[in-house]
């Protein structure tokens, strides 16, 4: 059997790993339209803002990898048009034209960003932030020095971390969003300020509920037009979010309402040869308990291995996400999995809340925070669908007990007198989370 991946970043890579593990005779092409793989965009801001020390180990993986596996890899390859009836590729590569067939195909395209449709959009020094080559290019701008006042417009993780690197670099940042502050995607305005007020403490100058009308300049951006007033900027970075990269099939697979790939638990399109992973497909929600949209990397590589395995004839079923995330901006750490409150409603659920604040440890140990936490619990159920966490130390590990409970259909009731221990250096004898649950309505 003859596969060909599409698109070779997170989720491509994963459909390919478990196809070359099998014990098969299976031939597998990979097509990428970029010059490299792997590239693990969470890690940008990082490198950007000199956190690291270069880009690197950003890279997990690489085509000779894969090709010592038995892959055969085409890279800064554009697929130009798919045959799906008489399933065949039309590919063009730098040097030639040329074409692949396949007996399964697997769309791994990712998703695009989102591109504001004002005057101005085509100066030079207007960027967006998807790719390695976009990271290479603003990094390289920062340098200047007559790169002094950037805008970044989407206060989304990508928008909230590459403001946060720019500022590290010394540059004079301005923050826009249409929204009433950062981050409102993933969580609740009483944790979202937080944030907000964060970014403020550190010198980012906060633009909210401000719509880029347009940008001016002659050759290259000299300002941003908002609902509010004209900003001088030299460069501006474009992060309001992504849209399903679905040109290839959108004519003839299932879409959903934001035309990514329908897929159902073994990651099949609408055509039974076909496959779909990654940002261009849809994913199931544990906490909604419905076909959404999450593009995550996490949710990526758990859609490719599931795809890989039902590809190579072994009977795999995605259980569902809940997508889970975090951010961590000047030493404030922000997770969140399900949903918030907001989206719970939007969703056409009745849900209700519990907060709690305390210190994360007893108060007699010196190396001590504050915790903040929200648990959302469906009203009739009261299975936990939601759940945000908050503090300067690290409570990370905290957020995938929720996403079990979410995925499980624990109730707020159940966690009361959840076995959780108890060590002074760790957490407080009546931890947070037992109090919340224990505060719930």
């Amino acid at each position: 059997m003859k596969t060909v991946i599409i698109g070779a970043n997170h989720a491509g890579i994963a459909t390919a790993n478990v196809l070359l593990s099998q014990e098969t005779d299976h031939e597998v092409v990979m097509i990428d339209k970029n010059s490299n793989l792997s590239y693990l965009g969470c890690g940008t801001a990082l490198w950007v803002g000199r956190q690291i020390d270069s880009y690197e180990e950003l890279f997990y993986t690489n085509k000779e990898a894969f090709e010592e596996k038995g892959a055969k890899i085409s890279l800064e390859t554009e697929v130009e048009m798919i045959d799906f009836v008489n399933k065949k590729i039309y590919c063009k590569s730098q040097t030639k034209a040329y074409s692949e067939t396949y007996d399964k195909l697997v769309l791994a395209t990712g998703s695009r960003p989102i591109s504001p449709n004002v005057p101005g959009k085509d100066l030079k020094n207007i960027h967006f932030l998807k790719s390695f080559q976009d990271a290479q290019i603003i990094d390289t701008l920062l340098e200047r020095k007559d790169i002094q006042n950037v805008a970044v417009v989407g206060a989304g993780y990508i928008g909230v971390e590459i403001a946060e690197a720019m500022q590290r670099r010394g540059k004079n940042v301005h923050l826009f969003d249409g929204e009433a502050g950062a981050l409102r995607c993933y969580y609740d305005p009483e944790f979202a300020t937080q944030m907000d007020q964060n970014l403020a403490d550190h010198g980012i100058k906060l633009h909210f509920k401000e719509l880029a009308k347009a940008y001016k300049g002659t050759e290259k951006v000299e300002a941003i037009v908002t609902n509010k007033q004209e900003y001088p900027v030299d460069l501006v970075i474009n992060a309001i979010g992504f849209l399903p990269n679905n040109a290839l099939g959108k004519n003839h697979l299932e879409t959903f309402s934001n035309g990514a790939y329908f897929v159902d638990a073994t990651q099949q399109t609408s055509d039974p040869d076909v496959y779909a992973v990654g940002d261009c497909a849809t994913i199931y929600s544990n906490a909604i308990q419905k076909d959404t949209y999450i593009a995550l990397a996490t949710n990526a590589v758990r859609s490719g291995i599931v795809a890989g395995h039902n590809i190579a004839g072994s009977k795999l079923n995605a259980i569902g996400v809940q997508g889970s995330n975090g951010i961590s901006i000047f030493g404030l750490h922000m997770v969140s999995t399900g949903v918030t409150v907001k989206a719970a409603k939007k969703a056409g659920m009745d849900v209700l809340y519990t907060d709690y604040e305390d210190n994360q440890k007893p108060t007699f140990m010196k190396d001590n925070e504050k915790v903040k936490i929200r648990i959302v619990y469906e009203k009739a159920t009261r299975r936990i669908v939601g759940a945000q966490l908050s503090s300067k130390m690290d409570i990370s590990m905290a957020i995938h007990l929720f996403s079990l409970a979410i995925q499980e259909q624990v109730t707020i009731d159940e966690l009361k007198l959840l076995d959780i221990f108890f060590l002074p250096h760790f957490n407080q004898p009546y931890n947070y989370i037992t109090m919340a649950a224990m505060s719930a309505e």
